[in-house]
């Protein structure tokens, strides 16, 4: 039932919302002349290592509009997430918030290697991939500071948000992987072609829900790909400490599994198009182990300085940052200059300053939205109860 309500909530429930919201979305930079010529790129030998199962091909084929729009969307994240983090050091955002800055080629790659039509539910790093998934910088940022115009009318926060095929944005650490599950279970019962991408950290790796799915995505050969994003550390605990193992992509068994360089962006792609090949083909599901890295702490409130060195983090921007990554690419294949790319940067700059705006300015939530998307509609009880047993809500 859960899983259920999850599915009538990601694609019904917020399509008004995101209406609301449409400055800076991700989307297709503009280009000129020669957008669709190809372009030939060879990924590095290191890019996919498997288990049980053949690698993607190391070739791959791109063109100019490609390459723009990954550069752009990857840089919408990272000013995404940069006006979150001076939103929350000015106070206007409260509870919880978890940022991806360094991680921009996962939500980037994920969305090009799949189809509107396929789905992801994951934890709570989720603002990238809600605004690959169509939601606005407008409706993201309304949301982390409680305003009407947020992608899930300001009823979430940072951890709850979801958009068309999406389903969060989740709190509880490793829960959300049997949902994604059942949504998994939903496409193959309804003999829709399309692929599920549950995700999850290394931190929530170990637990027992995780290998739970696993035996029953399994034994009915369900069409999803369990995504570990491991990005080093669970909150303030190293793989190393916490994992007997640290190869995740092996922890499947009798599941297959690969592990993809996840800051490079068309590593990721590729791997995530051949992995929905395999998972819709009647296969079953694949472990995917994503090695990423995050800047900033776990959460806000974490400095991320006391469990790892700045040198550490100073040395993986500098040889690993996934948008530079792709600058230098771009650069390489004479498909932009570097002055062309600085300029579509502060253009996108522009654009997220002005969702901010327009986010602060939206109004708070009325009091009756309290009462609303608890249940799906024409599933209501004839009352809800409030905070107190006297204070009571009648539909």
């Amino acid at each position: 039932m859960l899983s259920a309500r999850l599915f009538v909530k990601a694609n019904t429930s917020f399509t008004a919302v995101r209406a609301l919201s449409s400055s800076a979305k991700v989307g297709m930079a503009n280009s000129s002349g020669g957008g669709s010529q190809s372009i030939h790129l060879t990924l590095p030998e290191t890019s996919f290592q498997t288990y049980n199962v053949e690698a993607p091909s190391l070739e791959v084929e791109t063109n100019k509009e490609e390459m723009l729009k990954l550069y752009k969307n990857m840089n919408l994240i990272r000013r995404l997430e940069m006006a979150a983090d001076g939103l929350y050091k000015a106070k206007k955002i409260r509870g919880f918030c978890h940022l991806s800055n360094g991680g921009e080629a996962v939500a980037t790659g994920m969305e090009a290697g799949i189809t509107p039509d396929d789905h992801i539910i994951t934890a709570y790093r989720c603002h990238g991939i809600v605004l690959e998934r169509g939601g606005s910088a407008k409706s993201i940022l309304a949301e982390l500071v409680g305003r009407a115009d947020g992608i899930s009318k300001g009823k979430g926060g940072s951890m709850h948000m979801y958009a068309k095929n999406f389903y969060g944005g989740n709190g509880i650490v490793g829960a959300q992987v049997p949902l994604g599950a059942g949504v998994a279970f939903a496409q193959k019962y309804l003999d829709h072609p399309f692929t599920t991408l549950a995700m999850y950290g290394d931190g929530a790796s170990n637990q027992g829900q995780v290998f739970e799915a696993y035996n029953m995505a399994k034994l009915w050969d369900l069409p999803i790909i369990f995504v570990c994003e491991n990005n080093k550390y669970g909150m303030g605990t190293s793989a190393e400490r916490s994992s007997a193992s640290t190869e995740y992509y092996k922890r499947g068994d009798y599941i297959p599994g690969i592990r993809v360089n996840g800051m490079d962006v068309f590593a990721v792609k590729q791997a995530v198009q051949w992995a929905k090949d395999y998972t819709v083909s009647g296969k079953g599901p694949l472990v995917m182990e994503v090695a990423t890295y995050r800047y900033g702490g776990h959460s806000m409130s974490d400095p991320g300085t006391t469990y790892r060195t700045r040198e550490e983090v100073q040395n993986v921007r500098a040889t690993s940052d996934p948008i530079t990554l792709l600058k230098k690419r771009i650069v390489d294949h004479g498909v932009a200059t570097e002055a062309e790319l600085k300029e579509m940067d502060k253009q996108t700059k522009k654009e997220v300053d002005a969702a901010q705006k327009e986010a602060e300015a939206s109004p708070e939530p009325k009091l009756d939205e309290f009462w609303t998307d608890i249940y799906v509609p024409g599933s209501e009880p004839p009352i809800v109860r409030g905070r107190i047993a006297s204070e009571v809500h009648h539909y």
